[in-house]
């Protein structure tokens, strides 16, 4: 571990710096400074092709080299991209001077002034913002999300047929399959899912105040507003927001981040559930060679994975709570309370792919105990009982549930034998009698 990742005051940035810098090329300073260059040089381009008569003379074949700029950004252009706004004090500014001298050295100068033109930052910050937002997901996201997913369907798949104690309240209950409990799990997720289709990455690309004022001034003759639409949703990828202020909605940002909160919630509870089946001893987990699992009690193998899953899971939706309440409320036309917390949109979406992981690596060391699962369904056969009452109910016995209640109730455990004997003591055909005493522990399970 190198000195920066010691002294880091993030943990993303510090002890799970390796765990998460695929991120990097999303949310990271130069991240940010990559996209908006896209966004300028994009634009610089679709002014071209309209084409503006000022740049009707700039090549297309320079088109290639232009794009380079962006393709091509390496650590040396961003500083000095970085020491641009430390006299401008302000970062879009620094890209389009930035880009302006790289106009002048390619011999470009002439066109320089329609780098930025008739815009407003935000017309920069919220559609790269969009973007990044948009490949980090697919990119990164929903990749693990869906090798979480699958590693949970071929246990459900595996366990389908391993019946097991139920639990309600905390209380034994009537039995079901382990398999169908982690199915639960994949159909919610797969459900909440769903909605990233129907989500759409929206930008708002309208000039300073969304009117596009600039633009018209300029060339009143042209259809601005065809051109951003076509701008932002054909070359860029997104859906452009309209009418706007001076800055983008953010109202499906906050949906999306909802959305990932959600299944972070339904996480947290896989994570809560499993850590319980571990304390119940129905699932025990390998442990490396040399690997501590406690550091005073040798014997104990701490179910770490799933404790670190719904910490980072929990973190990551407070942050994606504040983000989707903040983010769409802004003074007016515009105040600059978005700026800084759009910032941390990568921190959120890392801590959930550390839970995913985090997820992923504890699920992989369970080893199911059938033993003691079949243990703990042998000893509370008092959970055939709702199947017994209603077989009775449907022979028109009188108040089943309540003689089962008197059974049930006693100071004595209920057994095998305790029910069998009920069962024959019962006013009901001989062939009922045989039914019922078919119903165990072990085959009340249910479709």
């Amino acid at each position: 571990m190198d000195l920066n990742s010691l002294t880091a005051i993030s943990p993303l940035d510090g002890r799970y710096r390796h765990k998460v810098n695929e991120l990097d090329l999303y949310f990271s300073e130069f991240g940010l400074i990559k996209y908006r260059l896209m966004v300028e040089i994009e634009y610089f381009i679709a002014l071209c092709d309209i084409p503006l008569p000022q740049l009707s003379d700039f090549k297309k074949d320079n088109y290639k080299a232009l794009r380079s700029i962006y393709e091509d950004l390496d650590i040396p252009d961003a500083e000095k991209i970085k020491e641009q706004e430390k006299i401008t004090n302000h970062d879009v500014k620094a890209i389009e001077y930035f880009l302006k001298e790289k106009f002048f050295h390619s011999g470009w100068g002439k066109w320089s002034e329609f780098i930025h033109f008739g815009l407003t930052s935000q017309d920069i910050n919220n559609t790269a913002i969009p973007l990044s937002m948009k490949d980090a997901l697919i990119n990164v996201y929903f990749p693990v999300l869906f090798e979480l997913r699958e590693a949970l369907a071929a246990m459900a798949d595996e366990w389908k047929d391993i019946p097991m104690l139920a639990r309600t309240h905390g209380q034994p209950a009537t039995p079901t399959r382990l398999g169908k409990e982690i199915a639960v799990f994949i159909a919610r997720i797969d459900e909440q899912s769903k909605y990233f289709g129907q989500i759409p990455y929206s930008a708002k690309f309208g000039g300073a105040t969304g009117n596009m004022n600039a633009h018209k001034a300029a060339y009143p003759a042209i259809d601005w507003i065809t051109f951003a639409n076509n701008f932002v949703n054909e070359e860029l990828g997104l859906q452009r927001s309209q009418p706007t202020t001076q800055i983008e909605h953010y109202d499906n940002l906050a949906a999306l981040f909802d959305n990932m909160r959600r299944i972070n919630v339904i996480l947290i509870d896989l994570s809560r559930d499993i850590w319980t089946y571990i304390s119940f001893d129905y699932f025990r987990q390998k442990i490396r060679k040399g690997e501590i699992g406690s550091s005073t009690m040798p014997h104990k193998i701490n179910p770490i994975d799933f404790e670190n899953g719904e910490g980072n899971l929990g973190y990551a939706n407070a942050i994606f709570g504040h983000m989707s309440e903040k983010l769409p409320v802004s003074r007016l036309q515009r105040d600059l309370t978005d700026s800084t917390v759009l910032r941390n949109i990568g921190i959120p979406i890392g801590h959930s792919i550390l839970a995913f992981n985090s997820i992923l690596k504890g699920l992989s060391k369970l080893i199911i105990n059938t033993e003691k699962i079949k243990s703990d369904l042998d000893n509370n056969w008092a959970v055939v009982t709702e199947g017994i009452q209603t077989i009775l109910r449907r022979e028109g016995y009188s108040k089943p549930y309540e003689a089962l209640l008197d059974l049930t109730r006693t100071d004595q455990k209920v057994t095998k034998e305790s029910i069998h004997s009920f069962i024959e003591n019962l006013d009901v055909s001989e062939a009922v009698k045989a039914e019922l005493k078919e119903i165990t522990p072990f085959n009340f399970t249910g479709f």
